[in-house]
């Protein structure tokens, strides 16, 4: 394996040290900085989700400097971000306090496994799909609401700016609108089906 391929794994390794920080019953107390609390499994949990989110952008990095553009990468990479953003998503939606409606969680879910559906069937083609620069914006829109909203949108509670709100919202109309663009620029797979 290579070393971006390895670089992807680790981002899949580090989402159940993200879900168990969350969701473990430990009260850890609460950081306290410009009049604003948040819980310390939050925070850590955020730091662990920025890290490895971070890992997309390295994995990258070194597959296109390196020439080590592989078939694995293109599918563990997609893989990796949909499996690490939608386990943030659902434990969102655990969290009552935080701004996170299961409608919107739901369907940036199913947008996910729509595309990977279709990269499946393509796959079965011969033909292996990487990310396009639309679904890696989408990707990254969402990783910012994640964050924003793991945080407890911090940088921008005290000026009472709804960051982590807007954030979802720019993350489900990327999501929704890259979604829409694979299936448009792969259609003729579903017409040359019997």
């Amino acid at each position: 394996m290579n070393l971006p391929n390895k670089i992807t794994v680790s981002r899949i390794l580090l989402i159940p040290i993200f879900m168990l920080v969350m969701l473990l019953p430990l009260s850890w107390g609460d950081w306290h900085t410009a009049g604003i609390d948040i819980p310390v499994n939050h925070l850590l949990g955020a730091l662990i989700f920025i890290i490895a989110s971070t890992t997309d952008w390295i994995d990258g990095y070194y597959a296109r400097k390196l020439n080590m553009v592989t078939n694995l990468g293109k599918f563990l990479d997609p893989l990796a971000d949909k499996l690490l953003v939608s386990a943030a998503l659902i434990i969102l939606v655990e969290l009552d306090h935080v701004y996170a409606p299961s409608w919107i969680i739901i369907v940036i879910i199913s947008r996910e496994f729509a595309v990977t559906g279709l990269r499946l069937i393509l796959a079965g083609t011969g033909e292996v799909v990487a990310a396009n620069m639309l679904g890696k914006i989408k990707t990254w829109a969402q990783i910012v609401a994640v964050s924003a909203l793991l945080l407890h949108n911090l940088p921008f509670e005290w000026i009472h700016f709804p960051f982590d709100k807007i954030a979802l919202w720019v993350a489900l109309i990327f999501t929704i609108w890259s979604g829409w663009d694979y299936f448009d620029k792969n259609k003729g797979i579903f017409k040359n089906s019997k």
